[in-house]
């Protein structure tokens, strides 16, 4: 007897995912919606998600150990990488290395991405904030 080995297949829907933030505000004024966690979906390997953030808003330097990469949907920010900026418009996809510190300060129209990691659970990332909010030459997003 031959025996089928059938994918399961999710089907995340942004516009129902609950919107999500971070209990310290000191980390920055992000929120996100997790659409793929193996803690919530029936997903492994792949954590998915849309971060949004209104104008000028941030996510505070930081590090964490899988590797990681945005994809911008619209708006306009930078993302700093290891101390070199990276303008991120519609269309543009970054990779972030494991470890490397980085941060975002989002443009005068706010900014939304995907974002996904190579792990299981959203949950399993930890996060290691730096010292101190994003510098002000950062904050300064030049359209």
């Amino acid at each position: 007897m031959d025996i089928l080995n059938k994918a399961m297949v999710t089907v995340a829907n942004a516009d129902h995912a609950p919107l999500e933030g971070f209990d310290d505000p000191s980390h920055g004024t992000v929120q996100w919606r997790t659409l793929f966690s193996g803690d919530r979906t029936q997903t492994a390997s792949l954590t998915l998600g849309v971060a949004e953030f209104g104008p000028q808003g941030t996510l505070h330097s930081h590090r964490h150990s899988p590797c990681e990469f945005y994809f911008c949907l619209a708006g306009q920010g930078i993302v700093t990488i290891d101390g070199i900026d990276h303008d991120l418009r519609p269309g543009i996809a970054l990779y972030i290395p494991a470890d490397a510190e980085h941060c975002v300060v989002a443009g005068e129209d706010g900014l939304r991405f995907l974002y996904g990691f190579p792990q299981d659970r959203f949950s399993d990332i930890e996060y290691r904030f730096s010292a101190g909010p994003v510098p002000v030459m950062q904050a300064e997003v030049a359209m």
